[in-house]
């Protein structure tokens, strides 16, 4: 929603498994909230001690809202949770729709389907935020190299 808890820690997560895996000439990774709330900050400090924890640095990451311009710029626009995909979709310019997932398409071993939100939660949500986001990434990773690399 904000773009300061869940997007920058898979933004964080994902641009360093792209990192590490000799990517970066080929992936670009961005993440965007769904509303204006925390435009310009830095991600909330729980996400970002939870991250640093985890050996990931997100504290160069700034939030931004989500535009429809990114469906043009990005192949994968990616939702944390239903409420967030379908703000998306009602952004979506038309015939871009297939672009648009829920983050955790790309974990199926998961039993969930959606990131909670830890913001009004205690430590616990941004530990098992970065649980579910760096399955998902992981996933998302090896579908891009299979079906595009």
């Amino acid at each position: 929603m904000g773009n300061i808890c869940r997007s920058p820690t898979a933004h964080g997560v994902f641009e360093a498994l792209v990192e590490r895996a000799g990517l970066s000439h080929l992936i670009e990774v961005d993440s965007a909230g769904t509303h204006s709330y925390h435009i310009g900050k830095a991600p909330d400090q729980r996400s970002q001690r939870t991250a640093l924890s985890r050996g990931f640095d997100l504290s160069h990451l700034r939030a931004r809202q989500a535009l429809s311009a990114d469906f043009q710029a990005f192949d994968y626009i990616l939702a944390m949770d239903r409420s967030n995909y379908l703000d998306l979709k009602a952004i979506s310019p038309p015939g871009l729709e297939s672009r648009l997932h829920l983050f955790l398409d790309f974990a199926p071993q998961l039993r969930t389907r959606e990131v909670p939100d830890p913001y009004y939660g205690g430590g616990d949500g941004f530990e098992t935020v970065f649980d579910l986001v760096e399955a998902a990434a992981e996933g998302l990773l090896r579908h891009i190299r299979t079906e595009h690399l």
